[in-house]
């Protein structure tokens, strides 16, 4: 069921909203209304594969008691391990398994593992728990404000990733707070931002990024207007679907009254590699320097431990992304990018914002060519497709640019989503209106366009 749908738009999500406010007097019944329809929100895309999400949760959950009244020190390592293994087990064994068969003799046929929906972003939330709690950072939760922390349908599938002090203090906030209209109200903005970026400008770039992306192959390479008109359609088309997807999220979660963390703030307008992870998933971002990269080392032990987490970490981060190894290599650049930027800090000479906003897009597009091609030998073709002298078959059918101008215009110059709610957003009637009738066009254009599905719901 996606955000973008019908059938979530005008069945799911009423029905959600309706029973939760008819519980509203019940906080924890409201709560288990939560769970409930999360649950069936995540089996709907495969029953087969609710039991998984149930027994991880209930089995961290369970953990958790043993460890706060026993208090014996390896159960959480054991947890977090077993975590890790759930994933690396799901999403990593052909990975694993066909990256070894080729340094060695051995010959590998797929295990056709199913990959559940959003594996990647439930178990780090149920690490990052585990891991506050091995060091007196989190207290011990009640079975169900634990399910909803791990389950609330919004996020459960790309994201934000959710800190437990994040959000599990607020399932017990009254929804009429003061505030409530408000909050309501920047809800149902957000969820027509995210809608009209996913709807109208991601997938309508997908047309020109699909098709480019796919023309070239080992020893096949595009035109090099071609391959630049696909690049930076790619380079439009993950931002407004990753960025559309969190806006719908925060939107959602704001319905219920609840209020998750911004995951994106303009990542196209960085001026460094380093500025652009602060803006760009920022929830990831967070997330792995707090359990990965501080704890390699960060910044506390010299350049030389600096520039081994930096890698360490992005090279995990690129391989969270995705079980290839041109994930990896994704990584790797921006790792080596953010090594060479803390070099330059270091000389005290201070780079230009407009000349650092030039090579950090440069780096980051550069890094996109890897994040979308099958393999490197694909992402060689596609980057000497670049270069103005090399000779290529021009893609046809790209006319229309016009999505591709608007897009640029935006991420670059164009107000921020939680801008447009918490600023400009007030209460006039204008406003009101012309939300509710973009809405609705957005419901009807989402009956009539294809159904895509987001680009993170593969991670």
């Amino acid at each position: 069921m996606l955000f973008n749908t019908q059938v979530f738009l005008l069945a799911f999500l009423p029905v959600a909203l309706f029973g939760f406010y008819l519980l509203i007097d019940r906080p924890a019944l409201r709560a288990w209304w939560l769970i409930g329809v999360s649950l069936y929100f995540y089996g709907y895309w495969e029953p087969r594969l609710l039991p998984l999400l149930v027994a991880s949760i209930l089995l961290n959950w369970l953990l958790a008691i043993a460890f706060v009244r026993w208090r014996f020190g390896w159960l959480l390592p054991v947890g977090i391990a077993s975590n890790l293994a759930l994933l690396g087990v799901f999403k990593y064994a052909d990975f694993f398994a066909s990256s070894l068969a080729a340094f060695t003799p051995l010959e590998h046929g797929s295990f056709n593992i199913i990959l559940p929906l959003g594996i990647s972003f439930f178990t780090f939330q149920q690490i990052s728990y585990l891991a506050d709690l091995s060091r007196g950072a989190a207290p011990r939760y009640g079975l169900r404000e634990y399910a909803l922390y791990v389950s609330f349908f919004p996020q459960l599938i790309a994201g934000p990733i959710v800190r437990h002090n994040q959000i599990i203090d607020q399932y017990a906030l009254d929804p009429r707070r003061d505030g409530a209209s408000q909050r309501v109200a920047q809800g149902v903005l957000l969820l027509v931002l995210g809608l009209a970026k996913k709807l109208l400008l991601a997938d309508e770039a997908a047309e020109f990024a699909d098709p480019i992306f796919a023309a070239v192959g080992p020893g096949v390479s595009v035109a090099p207007e071609s391959a630049w008109i696909g690049l930076l359609a790619f380079t439009l088309q993950i931002y407004f679907d990753f960025s559309g997807y969190s806006d719908m999220a925060i939107g959602l979660a704001l319905l219920f009254g609840l209020s998750l963390p911004v995951n994106f703030n303009a990542p196209y307008r960085a001026v460094s590699v380093s500025d652009f992870w602060r803006r760009w998933h920022i929830t990831l971002s967070e997330f792995l320097r707090d359990y990965l990269y501080i704890p390699l080392g960060g910044n506390r032990h010299g350049q030389a431990r600096l520039a081994l987490a930096l890698l360490a970490t992005m090279l995990l981060g690129g391989l969270w992304h995705g079980a290839a190894w041109t994930f990896v290599g994704w990584g790797a650049l921006h790792g080596l990018a953010l090594v060479a930027a803390h070099g330059w800090r270091r000389t005290g000479i201070k780079c230009p914002d407009a000349l650092g906003w030039v090579l950090t897009l440069v780096v980051v597009m550069a890094a996109w060519v890897l994040f979308r091609a099958p393999d490197f030998e694909s992402a060689a073709w596609f980057y000497a497709s670049l270069w103005p002298w090399h000779a290529g078959v021009a893609v046809t059918g790209l006319d229309s640019l016009w999505v591709l101008y608007v897009g640029a215009l935006l991420a670059t110059l164009g107000p921020t989503s939680q801008s447009l709610a918490h600023e400009w957003l007030r209460p006039r009637r204008w406003q009101a209106v012309a939300t509710g009738v973009a809405l609705t066009f957005l419901i009807l254009a989402a009956g009539g366009l294809r159904s895509e599905e987001f680009i993170y719901f593969q991670f």
